[in-house]
């Protein structure tokens, strides 16, 4: 079996600037930013239906520079419907690509904040504060205007910055594994 090569980005956060605040999380304050971004994904979509795709992304720039920590240097990002040799969004374009499209480098994305979502609800399964850094694992369902529902499977990581607001510095997601033989 030949694997390709993956290039891999290594960030030292101690030469991060600027760095973060190293102040403890709470678990009130992890939920908030998880229901934060829930919220602003709804938003995006409804802009985009409103609006168009221009106002949509320009609203889909100030939720991830709110919510995600790219200006501190690479954020490990597998969105949910990615795949290679694009799966990984380390860099702010490839997350901006993911949510609302319209990059020619990265053709395969169509929007996944685009689509018609009237309802985000999380089930966290945990949430593990240790010291300055929060991680969440558990489920989002996401509600289109027909009444479907997607399932994924999340994991979140988040720090805070030198403001004391939350980011998101690891972002997984997956669609939940239905069974079947390995």
């Amino acid at each position: 079996m030949k694997f390709a090569s993956i290039t891999t980005t290594v960030l030292l956060l101690s030469a991060v600037t600027p760095a973060f605040a190293g102040d403890s999380i709470s678990e009130a304050e992890v939920l908030a930013a998880q229901q934060g971004w829930c919220k602003a994904l709804l938003e995006i979509s409804a802009t985009n239906a409103k609006s168009g795709e221009a106002a949509a992304k320009v609203l889909a720039e100030k939720v991830i520079d709110s919510a995600y920590a790219y200006e501190t240097g690479p954020v490990l990002f597998n969105p949910t419907l990615s795949f290679y040799p694009q799966t990984f969004r380390t860099e702010r374009e490839g997350a901006l690509a993911y949510f609302v499209g319209g990059d020619p480098a990265y053709p395969d994305d169509h929007g996944f904040a685009l689509n018609d979502w009237v309802k985000c609800e999380i089930d966290n399964a945990a949430v593990l504060i240790v010291g300055e850094s929060a991680s969440t694992m558990g489920k989002v369902h996401f509600t289109d205007s027909d009444g479907h529902v997607t399932t994924v499977d999340k994991s979140w990581q988040f720090v805070k910055d030198d403001a004391g607001q939350l980011r998101i510095v690891l972002h997984h997601s997956s669609l939940e594994f239905t069974g079947g033989g390995m």
